[in-house]
């Protein structure tokens, strides 16, 4: 029977991406001097991030209360900033080699919300069509 080392339980990639997860997160709601994304950056939640097998990559995602102009916006803001954000990862991080960010949109927030919203909506339907009168039959 194998075990892990580390004693948690977690994989090594696990670990850094929440790690990275972690400190991207402080970074951009205080280590963020741009002027054009400083309104727009304490709409973002870092969500999840994805590290490569061999480290190099890493995939952030995120989500945002913006709407969907804006959210372009963060986008390429995010896309812009990538490199500054590596570069304050490495400072804040001891790792052979810091990944290069790809950010991508979290629409799996969204998609529970839209999910969310038909099934209240399925329910009011329900309640006003049997006049409010629960169906005692069922149980």
């Amino acid at each position: 029977m194998a075990t892990r080392r580390g004693g948690q339980g977690f994989a090594r990639s696990d670990r850094i991406a929440e790690q990275i997860r972690r400190e991207l997160a402080e970074i951009l709601r205080f280590g963020v001097k741009d002027p054009r994304l400083c309104v727009l950056l304490p709409m973002v939640t870092i969500t999840d991030v994805e590290v490569s097998s061999d480290y190099s990559h890493a995939k952030v995602f995120y989500t945002s209360l913006a709407d969907s102009s804006a959210n372009q916006q963060i986008d390429e803001g995010l896309t812009r900033l990538s490199g500054h954000l590596r570069k304050e990862l490495g400072r804040r991080i001891r790792l052979h080699q810091i990944p290069s960010l790809h950010f991508k949109f979290d629409s799996s927030v969204t998609y529970g919300a839209n999910l969310s919203r038909l099934i209240d909506a399925t329910i009011a339907a329900d309640e006003a069509g049997s006049g409010g009168q629960q169906d005692d039959s069922l149980t």
